[in-house]
């Protein structure tokens, strides 16, 4: 179909052939109106927000994409060639059969847009090409690897939200967004497995560099069968082509019903191409045309399949042209991916890669520094200037826009204040969040505890009671909730992340009297189920170490790490391995000395 006047030209997109009660109580403890601290901490520049390219150039972007006929991640599966009905071997990666849809029944739907020039005077070597996505957080879409791997969105990318058609150009070169939001791409991340012959461990995250105005959807969890029985009703979402036998691909978002297929169905069609547990495929068996068929194609790559208003797949492959007889559409399976995944949906780090850094301050000077992680060692340290007046400094993101965010607490008052990056102002905002929490013993921002992927805050008050509570995604909370008592017998309690690989964040505790270390291992629910019992994964005394710190995922490997510090100051790595056991840790790495003089870690 044309549109804006301009015939849109024939081309294959995307997918690579193939606590009531309480509310009383916390309202005079935790506060939700604004208010400035006494005294006005520094602030780092922060950088990424000035590096969003010009809406001009963003359209550009678009444009050049529009008229582009490139695959992302074009790639070949020779065992493939028998469910192939052209026989090339060519795995194909359209909604066919589907029905319009409007952006209101699907506000998380993300264009992806990919346009290089390369340069040069001819157009040949230029790559344009589309995806499709879905905003799991104000500044995220979950996408598939083959849309992302080797291509550099942040110098080429467009991500169009808030629409459901897709953009047009008139006969003048302009650009129609048709009321859509167009942004920039900060940072990428595909699996570090993704195989882009085999198209496995087919998903991938891309990072805005400011949040988008539209309702997020969750991912499902690790624990998630029930979404995978065969039978289950699905739908899948996209602008991908709408029938075998033209290229064009819908100008309007596009939905359709799709049972989910056993995976014994799926190997039984695709052989070793299918792989358990990474993949799941739906959709009843092709009819070999259009006439009977319903299936993911061309243009629908990256875009979900949704179960009960959650991500359980993403658009992966299928046979070329989608209609092969017996056929079915493939997605990643992101129930085994939501431990990798949720990491970077939750990895604001002070410097914007997807590495956690170190925040700290030096005892005697009262500095706060940002140590920027390479992975194994921290860099040179940063200064963030004089941070007296504090015992309390955490690294954390609660309105979820992608940068770092602060709590501290001032040693004086007790209260504590969260302190965070305006994008639209390019200035940093303070805002008092609790009144007088002097007694707290402890308090942790670990992310999402309650299991809505929004960011929540712990404390243990002076009876050892633990609390949640829960974020609402904007600095703000819900009535705190009683998790259970006895949480003053631990000298330290710290958490940023999931340790154990399965998409919920985790808490790690030592004892006072024994030194002993436990894992208590989050459920992704509230109240006094938050936690599973403890597990028992170290003995670290105080003459081993004093002193300890949890940022998140210092390596980028998806798997949240731990700091530890000896009394003589040498600063030790313990890489996550994503196992609940004694083995949660690899060997510990060095990553450097002289770490006596810092009194707090973010």
């Amino acid at each position: 179909m044309s549109g804006g006047g301009r015939h849109r030209r024939r081309i294959r997109l995307a997918l690579p052939v193939a606590a009531a009660g309480v509310a009383a109580a916390v309202a005079a403890a935790l506060l939700t109106s604004s208010a400035d601290a006494a005294t006005a901490l520094p602030r780092p520049t922060v950088k990424p927000a000035t590096s969003a390219p010009s809406l001009a150039e963003l359209e550009r972007r678009v444009a050049g994409a529009l008229a582009g006929d490139d695959t992302a991640g074009q790639t070949s599966k020779s065992s493939m060639s028998s469910g192939s009905d052209s026989g090339d071997g060519t795995v194909d990666a359209k909604v066919i059969g589907g029905t319009n849809t409007t952006i209101a029944s699907a506000p998380w739907m993300a264009q992806l847009w990919y346009y290089d020039d390369r340069g040069t005077t001819s157009e040949t070597d230029d790559i344009g090409f589309f995806c499709g996505g879905a905003v799991v957080a104000p500044t995220k879409i979950l996408t598939a690897a083959h849309c992302v791997k080797g291509y550099d969105w942040h110098n080429n990318g467009a991500i169009l939200t808030g629409t459901a058609q897709l953009p047009t150009t008139d006969e003048s070169g302009d650009t129609d967004l048709h009321g859509g939001t167009v942004s920039g791409v900060w940072r990428q991340w595909n699996h570090p497995s993704y195989n882009a012959t085999t198209i496995d461990n087919d998903i991938a995250v891309l990072t805005l560099p400011n949040p988008v105005k539209v309702t997020p959807i969750r991912m499902t969890t690790s624990g998630d069968t029930a979404s995978y029985t065969p039978g289950t009703s699905a739908k899948v979402y996209g602008w991908g082509r709408t029938s075998s036998t033209s290229q064009d691909i819908s100008e309007t978002l596009k939905t359709a019903t799709l049972p989910i297929q056993s995976d014994t169905t799926c190997a039984g069609y695709y052989g070793a191409d299918f792989v358990k547990n990474h993949m799941v495929c739906a959709g009843e068996p092709a009819t070999g045309s259009d006439e009977g068929t319903t299936s993911a194609c061309n243009g629908d790559s990256g875009g979900p399949l949704v179960v009960n208003n959650r991500i359980v797949g993403v658009v992966s492959w299928g046979v070329q042209d989608c209609v092969a007889e017996g056929a079915y559409s493939v997605f990643a399976k992101v129930s085994s991916y939501v431990g990798a995944v949720y990491p970077r949906i939750d990895d604001t780090n002070i410097s914007g890669d997807h590495k956690a850094d170190l925040w700290v301050r030096n005892a005697s000077t009262r500095t706060g520094y940002s140590k920027n992680s390479t992975g194994t060692s921290f860099a040179a340290r940063e200064s963030w200037g004089d941070w007296s007046g504090v015992n309390l400094v955490l690294q954390t993101d609660l309105d979820r826009d992608g940068y770092q965010d602060l709590v501290y607490r001032v040693s004086s008052t007790g209260d504590v204040y969260w302190s965070h990056y305006v994008t639209s102002s390019g200035t940093w905002a303070t805002k008092q969040i609790a009144d007088n929490w002097k007694t707290r013993t402890r308090i942790v921002t670990p992310g999402d505890v309650t299991g809505d992927h929004l960011p929540d805050l712990l404390s243990v008050d002076s009876g050892g009671y633990l609390w949640i509570y829960p974020g609402k995604g904007d600095g703000t909370f819900a009535p705190r909730v009683k998790v259970g008592s006895g949480w003053n017998q631990y000298n330290s309690l710290r958490g940023h992340g999931d340790f154990t690989g399965d998409g919920k964040t985790d808490l790690i505790a030592r004892g006072k009297s024994n030194g002993y270390v436990y894992l208590y291992k989050g459920t992704g629910k509230s109240g006094s189920g938050a936690f599973s019992s403890r597990i028992k994964v170290r003995t670290w005394s105080s003459t081993t170490y004093n002193a300890f710190d949890a940022v998140g995922d210092i390596t980028g490997d998806g798997k949240a790490d731990f700091l530890a510090r000896t009394p003589g100051g040498t600063l030790y790595l313990y890489k996550g391995t994503g196992k609940a056991t004694s083995e949660i840790f690899a060997t510990r790495i060095s990553v450097g000395t002289g770490y006596q003089q810092y009194d707090i870690w973010g």
